[in-house]
């Protein structure tokens, strides 16, 4: 009898645990995945990933999200700075190498509220050119969740970080006549995301 409602109680704990469960998908349409890098040591170059897909996990209330998990996939070989020539350099070997590493994924381990409401800092691991690595972004967060005039209920993250493409295996650059390289090693995260909850 003790085993049979220990059962129960179990049962009842883990339903109430999954129905208190919020998900929530990125809405590609209203969001941007950017990155920028400085280009012949004096100005910067700025690039997105058009094709990409997330989805976001919460149980707490409102607009608090320190237990969020994050899951992020992206198609490398959507990158786009708009120059064709450019960008078919990007896919190639020498940095991406899409034909061999089609999918950048990124999954957070935790997401630490800031001294600042909404604030957030956001640790997780990047899966880039075959090699995972921690990163530590910041997250900014709405002020609150807002309902569309279509009944969905949305929320928005912005999200900033500086990573190294050189620990991912990114390697190539050129030095330049007047000293210095052609490409700068850190890569300058810019995203906003914009969440819709999950029906």
């Amino acid at each position: 009898m003790k085993t049979t409602l220990k059962t129960l109680v179990a049962v009842a704990v883990i339903t109430v645990s999954a129905k208190a469960q919020t998900n929530w998908n990125v809405d590609a349409s209203h969001s941007k995945l950017g990155f920028a890098v400085t280009h012949m040591m004096v100005s910067e170059t700025e690039g997105k990933f058009k094709v990409y897909e997330g989805k976001v996990s919460s149980s707490k209330a409102d607009a608090d999200f320190t237990d969020a998990k994050i899951d992020f996939t992206v198609d490398a070989a959507s990158i786009n700075t708009d120059d064709e020539k450019r960008d078919g350099h990007l896919k190639s070997a020498d940095f991406f190498d899409v034909a061999k590493y089609s999918k950048i994924t990124f999954v957070s381990k935790s997401m630490k509220a800031g001294k600042i409401k909404n604030t957030y800092t956001l640790v997780g691991d990047l899966t880039m050119h075959g090699v995972t690595k921690s990163v530590t972004l910041n997250a900014i967060g709405a002020s609150k969740i807002v309902k569309d005039p279509y009944g969905m209920e949305r929320y928005a993250f912005k999200v900033t970080g500086t990573v190294n493409r050189k620990d991912f295996g990114l390697v190539w650059n050129a030095v330049i006549e007047a000293g210095g390289v052609a490409v700068s090693e850190d890569v300058r995260l810019d995203i906003n995301m914009e969440i819709t909850k999950a029906k």
